[in-house]
């Protein structure tokens, strides 16, 4: 049972809220409310504005969606090359200089795709654990996760399938989870869902697209598995797209929690029923 309040943490009292809004100070019956905390005076220190990295991860998803542009031209070639292979029993004849040129091309070309990737991931995780760190400060109790795991999660075999996404909507949960009058907001997850669901496919058909390519023995068949691999390259780019709305999204929406000030926990609400208004 969510908490009838925010509709977002489990419900700990028997008024159905969670512990935060349980904690929540109602409007006494003379109208006047006791003073409250200093706005997130212990947890503003803390905050650290993730905009810079996040124009850094912007600028790596475009290097990585142009290397998968680049990459998409040399696999074309390469088709090509391939589905002009001609076999006889016992021999496959081809045009030597022209199909070595492209393998070539395509090795280089495979070669920075993954240096892109390797730098484009670094920065992103880094990224992510200040965003991470950030909505601890908003509100821890939305967090499924210790902080340090924003960095752990990505390399735990078959974790890391679902754990990096719970903890992105923790973090996502807890940077729209007011708006400037103090009432509850809920930001659709669509872009975080988009970006994940595109990451999960593009990484799994690339695997086995390589895993195809390299099995495939010399003849037109690897016109196929080519064929694969700039399949798995169009969903790359996608879920680069993806990211770069998913990383503008967030850092945004953690600007614009911070600009706030004030944690949810010191928000006046109304009085439940029963209790005189002021």
């Amino acid at each position: 049972m969510l908490c009838t309040t925010c509709g977002t943490r489990p419900a700990a009292s028997a008024d159905g809220r969670c512990s935060v809004c349980a904690a929540t100070r109602f409007a006494p019956p003379n109208g006047l409310m006791q003073p409250g905390p200093a706005p997130m005076a212990e947890g503003l220190h803390r905050l650290r504005s993730p905009a810079g990295l996040a124009k850094a991860v912007v600028v790596l998803l475009g290097v990585v969606i142009a290397v998968d542009v680049v990459a998409l031209v040399a696999e074309l070639s390469l088709r090509g090359e391939y589905a002009n292979l001609t076999t006889i029993p016992g021999t496959v004849l081809y045009d030597a200089g022209s199909t070595t040129h492209s393998q070539l091309v395509y090795q280089r070309v495979t070669s920075a795709q993954a240096l892109a990737l390797l730098v484009t991931a670094i920065v992103f995780i880094i990224w992510f654990r200040r965003v991470r760190l950030n909505a601890e400060v908003f509100d821890a109790s939305l967090q499924p996760m210790r902080p340090g795991w924003a960095i752990g999660a990505w390399f735990i075999p078959i974790g890391n399938i679902w754990l990096p996404r719970r903890i992105a909507a923790g973090i996502w949960t807890a940077s729209a989870q007011t708006n400037p009058d103090g009432s509850w907001r809920d930001a659709s997850k669509a872009p975080l869902n988009l970006w994940w669901t595109l990451y999960l496919g593009s990484t799994l058909v690339a695997q086995v697209a390589t895993r195809n390519y390299e099995a495939t023995d010399f003849s037109p068949a690897l016109a196929d598995s080519v064929t694969l691999i700039m399949a798995a390259d169009v969903l790359d780019i996608a879920a680069a797209v993806a990211a770069i709305v998913f990383v503008r999204r967030l850092t945004r929406m953690q600007g614009e929690r911070a600009a706030l000030g004030m944690p949810p926990s010191s928000v006046p609400v109304p009085a439940p029923a029963g209790v005189p208004q002021a």
